[in-house]
């Protein structure tokens, strides 16, 4: 109540001022814990998480002692616990007594996930970065942050922080405003360009998704800068069965459910492409053999069901038609259902979601093409209910929008306990049918 009540009463540059010394004054309760570390810094829009658990797993397996925090988890050396705070980056006190617990373990290492509104808000400050990594950019907190320029220059910061080392994903659009930060050393990886593409590298990911070998080549690149050679960077990523609610498997037979976190655009699309396997053409024609292997590719579904939703309070209302769209072109169900609406009239944004879909599927029928089957059904359980109703063996189910996340949240901040991967294992347990 109290920081609700010190946003709304400040004006933007004292509110600044009061980020900057919260920062301050938790680095130095925690006597500055970073300067005893080599801090990793993750950003970009999409594949953040990953990345941290992939460069965890490579310096867990090379034998380095590693603390990291992320959207899905808060893990230091074996001791971990599931990130239930809602803030893929905590406040200043959390991560400043995160660096110092870490200090206090002997790790030598931390990796960290970065957020624009993390860095808006200066939690970033006071913490010494020894590499940041750039995965891609693509609109999101528009609204937030009054623009897509100020957004990518919030993510820069993080750059700007960062002297030692920067690793650029150099495949992105974006790459070229990244590269233009200085430091001691920068490298750059990518299917189509960037030094880790010169490389005659063969990875057979368990993790589905083209994406995922992006996430992979930023993790190996940490890891080679950092002295871990390639085959243990290798071995590290290929051994990753599954990240929590990251196209992770709840369902195999007689249908699959995948649980994603995606809530972007470019996020969703790349999932429905992937679990429809339409490959991405950037694993054409490039110097990595056998990219993702046998493993990587899933069959194509019969018929592919979606179960998908938007955030409230008042966040990026511009992408809710799109999503909707994206669904209605990718899907032959699409089951629109509440997300995590905060103080807005849910059946409101389900409306905004939907009209994306629907004017998409006139376009279809236009067109005299297959359009999607569109429901608005509020009660996420339900939705997630009638999902699995709809499936038929060798169909697929994908629920997008909060993979792991373990609330709902509702007006006022009410939290429902939640987790999307756990309902669905409920309500198809009521079949009958087994796993």
């Amino acid at each position: 109540m109290l920081k609700s009540l010190i946003k709304k009463i400040l004006p933007s540059f004292l509110l600044d001022w009061y980020h900057f010394l919260l920062a301050f004054l938790g680095a130095f309760l925690y006597r500055f814990p970073s300067k005893k570390l080599k801090v990793i810094g993750v950003t970009g829009t999409n594949g953040k998480s990953t990345v941290v658990e992939f460069i965890t797993k490579i310096f867990e397996e090379a034998g380095i002692k590693v603390a990291s925090q992320s959207s899905i988890r808060f893990k230091i050396g074996d001791k971990e616990i599931q990130n239930t705070y809602k803030m893929t980056m905590p406040g200043r006190f959390f991560i400043q007594k995160f660096l110092r617990q870490a200090v206090n373990s002997g790790c030598k290492y931390a990796i960290i996930e970065v957020t624009s509104e993390g860095i808006k808000q200066y939690r970033h400050k006071f913490i010494d970065f020894d590499t940041a990594v750039f995965t891609n950019l693509t609109p999101e907190h528009i609204e937030a942050h009054k623009g897509f320029e100020n957004y990518k220059a919030a993510k820069g910061k993080l750059f700007q922080a960062t002297k030692n080392v920067h690793i650029i994903n150099l495949d992105d659009k974006n790459s070229d405003y990244f590269l233009n930060f200085s430091a001691k050393k920068t490298i750059t990886y990518g299917l189509e360009k960037g030094v880790i593409n010169n490389k005659n590298l063969s990875l057979k990911l368990l993790l589905t998704g083209n994406f995922n070998i992006y996430n992979a080549l930023a993790a190996i690149c940490v890891g080679l800068e950092h002295g871990v050679n390639l085959e243990i960077c290798k071995k590290a990523v290929e051994s990753i069965e599954s990240i929590p609610g990251r196209m992770e498997i709840v369902i195999s037979e007689p249908f699959k459910v995948f649980v994603d976190y995606a809530f972007t655009p470019n996020a969703l699309e790349k999932v429905y492409r992937t679990v429809a396997n339409l490959h991405e053409s950037a694993t054409n024609n490039t110097n990595i053999s056998d990219i993702g292997g046998k493993l990587v590719k899933i069959s194509a579904p019969n018929k592919l069901i979606c179960v998908l939703g938007a955030c409230g309070g008042g966040r990026d209302k511009w992408k809710r038609p799109v999503l909707g769209s994206l669904a209605a072109k990718y899907c032959d169900e699409v089951i629109i259902t509440n997300e995590d609406p905060y103080d807005e009239n849910p059946e409101d944004i389900i409306n905004q979601v939907a009209k994306g879909a629907e004017d998409f599927s006139v376009d279809q029928r236009r067109y005299q093409r297959k359009s999607a089957s569109i429901h608005k059904i509020l009660d996420r359980r339900e939705a997630i209910r009638k999902s699995l109703q709809e499936a038929k063996p060798g169909d697929a189910v994908v629920i997008t929008g909060k993979g792991c996340e373990p609330w709902l949240v509702e007006a006022h901040g009410k939290k429902i306990p939640w987790d999307d991967r756990k309902i669905v294992q409920e309500e198809f347990e009521k079949f009958g049918i087994g796993n």
